[in-house]
């Protein structure tokens, strides 16, 4: 625990009551896009893995989330999140060592996540918690698509 980290943050897995103050969260960290439907990302995590979908709490505040993936070759990293005024207290590198210890209970053998190159800051984030480039290109194709959302 950093010297700035609040003694009272706990981790718990995600409940449906938390829909509305994840929402906000997302949207305060700009996590929310036009292509994506936050609430249809809710939906497809708590029907495959609801067991990977993490919340970070303050007393009953909610202040952070983090979702992660396991397909049985790597993990993934996915809607890390703290709220403005909670940053820089260690708050996600706790959460990221909790997801990092869950997945390697069920044999996850490599961590991965994607960050856009503009993203300087939490490139910074992840570089310093022992994240490095691979020399990969990501390429996508969108299978399905989300109906429009309006979270403005």
């Amino acid at each position: 625990m950093s010297i700035d980290e609040p003694d009272n943050f706990t981790i718990h897995n995600y409940q449906p009551r938390d829909e509305a103050d994840i929402l906000s969260l997302w949207q305060e960290c700009e996590l929310v896009v036009p292509w994506n439907n936050p609430l249809t990302d809710i939906a497809r995590k708590t029907a495959d893995s609801p067991h990977l979908f993490f919340i970070g709490r303050i007393g009953e505040q909610l202040v952070a989330s983090c979702m992660a993936g396991y397909d049985g070759h790597r993990g993934w990293i996915y809607f890390l999140a703290v709220r403005k005024a909670h940053r820089r207290k260690g708050l996600a590198a706790r959460l990221m060592r909790h997801v990092e210890t869950k997945l390697i209970e069920l044999g996850c053998p490599k961590l991965e996540l994607m960050v856009r190159d503009s993203n300087t800051s939490v490139i910074t984030f992840y570089r310093n918690i022992g994240f490095n480039p691979d020399p990969v290109m990501v390429l996508s194709k969108r299978l399905t698509e989300d109906d429009e959302h309006n979270f403005a």
